[in-house]
């Protein structure tokens, strides 16, 4: 997972129509991995959304990650599954979905950290690194806890919560290889500049 961007959505902002063309367009600027996140559509609609997302996914040949539902990541044979500190345990998932899906975890703390690696996450999702409206729940983390994090854990960390095409460049200098967005890309009239912007940030 190296000078990645990971593209996060988000269904509480649009339809997913609206979604899908806007995942197209990030698609076609450069996103690397795609996550569909989806809290407010019924198991069916997840399902079938997924079932889309997975067939652009294949198309621009991208790893399909489906946020917490370790059900529909084996329903539509995803590429994998990220899961919080609330879902189904790592170990579980793993049983469920077998040794070469992706598997990340949010990881908040340093213990966090080292029980996902301990348990064989393959990435894990650090933040919020800033303030962020997205996820009402995700307080910001200190720089010193995200330096203990990378310290502490040899496998990929993605950053995450509140970043924009005005703060990204802020991490990349940090030495983040891999930064995952929603607003920074899917609210913006186009999403394939934005994600070629934050490509750029990188180089």
């Amino acid at each position: 997972m190296h000078k990645t961007i990971y593209l996060v959505t988000d269904d509480a902002k649009m339809d997913f129509d609206t979604l899908y063309h806007k995942v197209e367009m990030a698609l076609d600027g450069g996103v690397k991995l795609l996550q569909l996140r989806e809290k407010k559509s019924s198991s069916r609609e997840f399902y079938n959304n997924a079932l889309k997302m997975k067939y652009l996914c294949k198309k621009y040949d991208i790893p399909l990650i489906i946020n917490d539902r370790v059900d529909i990541a084996q329903a539509v044979d995803a590429d994998g599954v990220h899961l919080g500190q609330s879902d189904l345990p790592l170990t579980v998932a793993r049983k469920i979905l077998g040794p070469e899906k992706i598997i990340g975890i949010s990881a908040r703390t340093v213990e966090d950290a080292m029980l996902a690696e301990k348990n064989n996450a393959d990435y894990l999702g650090v933040g919020a690194v800033f303030p962020t409206s997205t996820k009402n729940d995700a307080k910001v983390i200190s720089e010193k806890v995200f330096h203990d994090i990378q310290a502490k854990v040899s496998i990929p960390i993605v950053t995450i919560g509140g970043i924009t095409l005005n703060n990204a460049s802020t991490l990349i200098n940090r030495g983040v290889n891999c930064i995952a967005v929603v607003s920074a890309i899917l609210n913006q009239d186009n999403p394939k500049e934005a994600a070629i912007y934050l490509n750029n940030l990188f180089k």
